[in-house]
Order: C-alpha cells, then sequence, then structure tokens
C-alpha cells in the first residue's frame, strides 16, 4: 500500500491523480485491475450457493436451516479473521497477503464440491470464509493506495466489483448448478486459481506499513464513535441484507436457472446504484440522509416481499438490489473516513462487526419460521433496517462531520479533474 493511505483517512492519497468521468475511473494501472477482476470472483462466492440451495439440500438430504450455515459458518469465520487481516498484511505485506487468501479459497471452494455431506460442506465453507476475509479486506486497501483518481474513485472501483461479483455469483451458480450442485464450487475455484496468477503477474509487492497492525487494533478502533456508530447500524443493515440473501431462495423455490435469474437481476441493480446512482443522491441530498432514506425503503420492500404474492415477491427481491447498492457505497465511505485509524486498521474493525450480522440473518431466519410463520423473518429484518437508520439518526453528530467531509471531498475531486481537462 502506498505510504499516504496507510495511516491517514482524511482526503486522497498523496501522488493521486484525478480525472472526470467513467474515462477516469476506468483508466487504472494494472495491479488495480487484477486486483478488482479477483475481487469480482471473491465476491461471486458470496452469491454462488443462492440458486442452488435447494439443490444441496437435496442432494445432501438436509433441511433449508441445515443449509443455511453455508452462510453462517462462511461469515462468522469471516468476521473473526477480520481482526487479523492488518496482523497478517502488515508483516507480510498486502500482495502475499491477497495470494494467501486466494490460494486458501481455491482450495476450500474446490473441497466443497467433494462434500459428502452437509457437516463437511459447512466446514469446507468456514475456510473459504478465512481465505475471504484476508482477500477482501486487503484487496480494499491495495486498490484504494494504488488506483488512479483518489479515493473516491478506489471505493467506486471496489463497489464496482463487488456489485458484478454479486450479480454474476448466482448466474454462474444457475449455470453450473443445473448439471449438479457441486460444479459452482469447482468453476469458482478455477476462477480463483486464475485471479490468483493475475495477482502474481500484475500486483508488485507494496511498502509494508512504518507501524505493524496488532490483533486488537481493530477493536481499539471501534472505540471512535463514529467508527462504532457506523459499524453499529451497519450490523443492523447486514441483517437485513443477508435476510433476503439467504433466505428469500427458498421462499421463492424456483428452479436455478429462475432463481439464478433474479438474483442476476438483483445484482445488476446494486451494481448500478452504487456506482452510478449513489454518488450523485449523495452530492444532491447529504450522505446521511441518503443512507437513512434507503434504509427505511428497504425495510419497506422487505415487508412487502413478506407478505406480497409470488410475482411481488420476486419483484421486490430484486427491487431490494437498488437499496443495498446505495447502502454499500454509503457505508464503506464512512467507514474508511470516519476515524482517525489507518484505512485497513478501521475496515477490519467495522467489517468484524457487520459480518457477525450476515452469520446471523441465515442462521434464525429460517428458525424463525419455524416457530412462527413465512412472513415474520421479514418483518424481522424490516426492523434491523429501520434500526439502521434509527442510529443514523441518533449518532448523526458523530457521522455528519465526516458525511460533510466527503461530500467536500467529491466536490474538491470534480473541481480538480475540471482544471487539470
Amino acid at each position: 500500500m502506498n505510504s499516504g493511505t496507510a495511516e491517514h483517512t482524511g482526503g486522497p492519497a498523496e501522488g493521486d491523480t484525478f480525472d472526470a468521468g467513467a474515462g477516469g475511473l476506468l483508466r487504472q494501472p494494472k495491479a488495480v485491475w487484477a486486483t478488482a477482476g479477483a475481487s469480482v470472483v471473491a465476491f461471486m462466492g458470496i452469491g454462488l450457493v443462492d440458486p442452488i440451495l435447494p439443490s444441496i439440500a437435496k442432494g445432501l438430504d438436509a433441511t433449508a436451516g441445515q443449509v443455511s450455515l453455508l452462510f453462517t459458518s462462511y461469515f462468522l469465520i469471516t468476521a473473526v479473521a477480520m481482526l487479523a487481516t492488518g496482523f497478517v498484511s502488515s508483516r507480510i505485506g498486502g500482495r502475499r497477503t491477497l495470494l494467501l487468501g486466494l490460494a486458501l479459497v481455491v482450495v476450500f471452494a474446490g473441497l466443497s464440491g467433494t462434500s459428502g455431506s452437509v457437516g463437511e460442506l459447512v466446514g469446507f465453507r468456514a475456510g473459504w470464509g478465512l481465505g475471504n476475509a484476508l482477500f477482501v479486506s486487503t484487496a480494499l486497501a491495495v486498490i484504494v493506495g494504488a488506483a488512479a483518481g483518489g479515493s473516491a474513485a478506489a471505493i467506486l472501483l471496489y463497489e464496482s466489483a463487488l456489485g458484478l461479483g454479486m450479480a454474476c455469483g448466482p448466474l454462474l451458480g444457475a449455470l453450473l448448478g443445473d448439471a449438479s450442485w457441486r460444479y459452482p464450487f469447482f468453476g469458482t475455484a478455477v476462477l480463483m486459481a486464475i485471479g490468483f496468477l493475475c495477482i502474481t503477474a500484475f500486483l508488485k509487492e507494496q511498502p509494508k506499513p512504518a507501524r505493524k497492525t496488532g490483533l486488537l487494533d481493530p477493536i481499539k478502533a471501534l472505540g471512535h464513535g463514529g467508527l462504532a456508530s457506523a459499524a453499529a447500524s451497519a450490523f443492523f443493515y447486514n441483517y437485513t441484507f443477508f435476510t433476503v440473501l439467504a433466505f428469500t431462495p427458498f421462499v421463492l423455490n424456483m428452479s436455478p436457472y429462475k432463481s439464478g435469474a433474479v438474483f442476476f437481476a438483483w445484482g445488476l441493480l446494486l451494481a448500478v446504484f452504487s456506482v452510478l446512482v449513489a454518488p450523485r443522491l449523495q452530492a444532491r441530498f447529504g450522505s446521511l440522509k441518503v443512507l437513512g432514506g434507503s434504509l427505511v425503503l428497504l425495510a419497506a420492500d422487505v415487508l412487502v416481499l413478506g407478505y406480497g404474492s409470488h410475482t411481488t415477491a420476486v419483484v421486490c427481491t430484486i427491487l431490494s438490489g437498488a437499496f443495498i447498492g446505495v447502502n454499500n457505497t454509503v457505508y464503506t465511505e464512512l467507514a474508511l473516513g470516519v476515524s482517525d485509524a489507518p484505512r485497513p486498521v478501521a475496515s477490519a474493525g467495522y467489517n468484524f462487526v457487520r459480518w457477525f450480522a450476515a452469520a446471523a440473518a441465515p442462521f434464525f431466519a429460517p428458525r424463525i419460521e419455524g416457530w412462527t410463520d413465512i412472513h415474520i423473518p421479514f418483518v424481522v429484518a424490516a426492523v434491523t433496517a429501520v434500526l439502521g437508520a434509527l442510529v443514523v439518526l441518533v449518532r448523526r453528530n458523530s457521522l455528519t462531520h465526516e458525511a460533510e467531509e466527503l461530500e467536500t471531498r467529491h466536490a474538491s475531486e470534480d473541481s480538480v479533474a475540471v482544471f487539470a481537462n
């Protein structure tokens, strides 16, 4: 990582260049494209199992609750491993950390395809989560450090990778999973191996930070009121997000192709709104108003999803991608800039909190359905989205300064770009 981004969070990194419009966003070093491309595949792994969850349950003679543990084990390990990402990368370097994470994903994704029981598959997904944590957290820091166009451009690139991966994951899962639920796991292993080769070829080792990160540094960073507030709000939001992602496929009960198409459309909306719509809304209305409003709209959408007809549920599932895309972009910017902590440390602390909700939602949603009925998991998800908005409202003083800084920074970058042209 460039030294200009390793130890501060305000403003673009020293030496950044600026260029207006999509052309500037697309003119990036090969190292950035290699990292972003591998990130797409990493995020594909999250939604990959969505269209084949019913097939996995049938193939391994498992219940919906047991299959949901594929998400729970994955994100639980991811959350805990976030504490170690900075510790590892500050000692062996960002490039080696990325390669280690990719290697673990290749191994455990391949092993997932050989599973003979749901217990084995859940265990292999946990190992996959460890590799994903090492890769995803470090990839964001590497892209921010190496991207041309400042931190705002870097975050848009990262969110583009997230959105594209979320869109393509279900599509790949459906195409390969139609033949066998095992094939998507093997396919992911191959793609991540290609990502490994690209990182090896195009990403040079970056200077290690002057100060090594301790295991507890991300926890200490959460002592900052603004970062803690962003993480708490994101925790509630992620419960809603992963209720949609992990529980809805069982509610829709569609074939892998149809389910894959629904979540592909969902992912496309997520990508478009995170990269194109969110920045414009922030510039016009302010980051916190956009975030609060988007969370409330997501709550309403999820509530209608839970109580509507099958067609309504499909429409609301796709539409939720728009609100999720907006939220992802705003949360990422707040997490990276709201405190004085180095970006990798702030990101690790923030992700440590929010991924616990990603682990909790797939575990509790089917159990809540068993205790009550199929509607109540979505009621709970709507409530958690509203709670996320309430945190933003109550803690707005801790977040307002950073939100204003973000908007000023974006305006400044635009001005510099115009001047440069």
